[in-house]
């Protein structure tokens, strides 16, 4: 399967592709500066180098050509208002127009669980963040393409389990960023999961076995 990363030097993203290169996947992404695309190059990823913040629908689309599917898991991470709008919001937009018009038909959003640090009081930056999240996510969903948002909660640099919580609607915790990337890429390799929302926590099933619980019509796991 041939996988453009948007965010492949990222925490999650850098980890998914490690994790489709094992699978045997032919991985692309886009960077920002070229010792990136270097370094992505040794290990076998072919890279392209663009700003996704300004780079046009028409550039895009001529990057991701003859990729089966597009993972977007660019992003602020909370941080400015400027940038949170930019990427996760016009950029996200902009990767959705592109893939319809490279006949790209698969794309897979990296988004958050609504309730993250709902708890707390966040700043003006971050309520921005969550709004920008749930707007773009309204957005991809409304789209034409075979769309998969996942929203993991709380990421952490922790060793994998290689177990989780995935589905429709789930509690908020904290999740290893390694369980994601497999996560993700196991729901890639399921053509049964399409045009649906799922929400990733930790938890006790086995990644394979998640996964094939959240096929439509699949078999019902506990959790």
């Amino acid at each position: 399967m041939k996988v453009f990363v948007f965010g492949i030097t990222g925490g999650v993203g850098g980890l998914l592709a490690t994790e489709l290169l094992r699978r045997g996947d032919d991985v692309a992404g886009l960077v920002r500066r070229e010792d990136q695309r270097s370094a992505l190059r040794s290990r076998g990823i072919a890279a392209r180098v663009g700003d996704l913040a300004t780079m046009s629908a028409s550039a895009i689309a001529d990057a991701i050509r003859g990729s089966d599917v597009l993972v977007f898991s660019a992003g602020s991470n909370g941080g400015s208002t400027a940038t949170t709008e930019a990427i996760d919001r016009r950029a996200l937009a902009t990767v959705t127009d592109a893939a319809g018009s490279a006949g790209v038909r698969r794309l897979a959003s990296v988004s958050v669980l609504p309730e993250s640090w709902r708890e707390r009081d966040l700043d003006e930056e971050l309520e921005s963040y969550f709004t920008v999240k749930k707007d773009a996510d309204v957005a991809l969903s409304r789209s034409a393409l075979d769309w998969l948002i996942l929203r993991p909660s709380m990421l952490v640099d922790a060793a994998p389990t290689g177990t989780v919580s995935l589905g429709p609607a789930e509690l908020h915790g904290e999740i290893a960023r390694a369980d994601v990337a497999v996560t993700l890429a196991e729901l890639l390799h399921e053509p049964g999961i399409r045009r649906q929302i799922l929400e990733l926590n930790g938890g006790a099933v086995p990644i394979a076995e998640a996964v094939a619980a959240n096929v439509r019509g699949g078999p019902a796991s506990g959790r």
